[in-house]
């Protein structure tokens, strides 16, 4: 019998999982709710909603209709609007901006009701173990586990431009970073991008008393069209609305990915890369007129000195100029990449078929090592772009559980 040594705690029993599922953002808790209807048994680990909870600006709206920014629960029974309604907050499908920290409460009340046994411990390696998977944790905690439903979410997939990486972080950060942006009330910040999050942040920083600079390579700032429940037929039958919009390509994007993963992989690529494109949402267009806006403009170089960020901006005709701020904010969004998932074992990554450096999946968010399944942002390259907004989570979460479902059922 194996003693201890005296200091040393012995290492915690190894349980054997049928199905273990990393990430408690919306298509984590999703899946989770629906495994448990259908007496599945699994365990689901880590923070729940993090990334939004820690990640996104207070005072943000979604850029995604009311009806589209939900939880997925098997009987549809508990949605944001549900939440409103029981609440008495100001709601509508369509229309009316839904606020991130409404979504966020919701999300835990999802997971409350639904998820309510949510291990709150990172992931520090997943390896392959003959037909299983070992799963080590930062608490200790250790499993084995047939079946392993990676879903993450963005944090780990920012992209930084090339310029700014040498600047000493405390000058430099990324949207993805800030929650509280009352930190540069008075401060000059450059807000780089031309999308939502660049808008926002930038707006809202203004709104806090800071002073932001919007840079941009466009030379024009978009905005989304405010839609309406009432549409005339017209309108509904040659834009049909979805999840993700409307409109055809929008549509067929949202309600058949399974269509979408049989289209070839130049088409899938060009698709998410391009969809919809940089743009704010309707609400911010009069919000936003307030910010300051070098459009046009790209990083030429960076440089940090006596308590400053000095960048060297080059307009689309050539000419340069020096913007000075206090600090430099990259809303430059998410690159999806599998090898940045550091707890993957080297073995995993050797064996992982991918596309456009993402997992290969099958029309079930399989990859091609057999049990190890990837959803949410990371599976819009085989599923379409509909993975890359909470949206996605209902066909994720119905599709791959009655799979988990029939596996365990056969397998026990």
């Amino acid at each position: 019998m194996h003693t201890p040594q005296p200091g040393i705690s012995p290492p915690l029993p190894e349980e054997n999982v049928p199905v273990t599922i990393i990430g408690a953002g919306p298509y984590g808790l999703s899946l989770a709710a629906h495994l448990r209807e259908s007496g599945t048994k699994f365990r689901i680990f880590g923070s729940p909603m993090k990334s939004w909870l820690a990640n996104m600006p207070r005072g943000m709206c979604l850029k995604s209709t009311g009806y589209s920014s939900t939880l997925y629960d098997p009987k549809r029974a508990f949605t944001i609007g549900h939440y409103c309604a029981e609440r008495k907050i100001p709601y509508a499908d369509i229309g009316l901006p839904v606020k991130v920290e409404t979504f966020c409460q919701y999300a835990m009340a999802f997971k409350d009701r639904f998820v309510p046994d949510v291990h709150e411990a990172r992931l520090t390696e997943l390896s392959v173990a003959g037909d299983e998977f070992r799963l080590r944790f930062d608490d200790g905690t250790h499993i084995k586990s047939r079946h392993v439903i990676v879903g993450v979410g963005l944090e780990k997939f920012r992209r930084m431009p090339a310029e700014l990486t040498g600047c000493p972080t405390a000058f430099v950060s990324h949207s993805g970073e800030h929650t509280d942006l009352r930190r540069f009330r008075d401060a000059v910040v450059a807000v780089i991008g031309a999308g939502s999050s660049a808008i926002d942040m930038s707006t809202l920083i203004h709104e806090a008393g800071g002073k932001p600079v919007l840079v941009a390579r466009k030379q024009q700032i978009e905005f989304g069209i405010e839609e309406s429940l009432e549409r005339p037929l017209w309108d509904r039958v040659f834009r049909p609305m979805s999840g993700i919009g409307p409109g055809w390509t929008n549509y067929i994007c949202a309600n058949y990915p399974g269509v979408f993963r049989q289209l070839p992989d130049g088409v899938r690529q060009r698709t998410v890369n391009t969809f919809l494109g940089p743009s704010g949402g309707w609400f911010m267009k009069e919000r936003s007129k307030a910010v300051s806006r070098l459009l046009g403009h790209r990083i030429e170089a960076a440089d940090a000195r006596q308590g400053k960020v000095h960048l060297t901006l080059v307009s689309d005709s050539g000419d340069k100029q020096i913007l000075v701020a206090d600090h430099v904010i990259a809303a430059t969004g998410y690159k999806m990449d599998v090898e940045r998932l550091d707890f993957l074992s080297s073995d995993i990554l050797q064996r992982l078929k991918v596309v456009a450096s993402t997992p290969r999946l099958s029309g079930d968010f399989e990859s091609s090592i057999p049990g190890l399944f990837f959803i949410g942002p990371i599976s819009a390259m085989s599923l379409g772009p509909v993975m890359r907004f909470a949206a996605g989570a209902g066909f994720t979460a119905a599709r791959l559980s009655k799979l988990l479902a029939k596996r365990t059922a056969s397998q026990a």
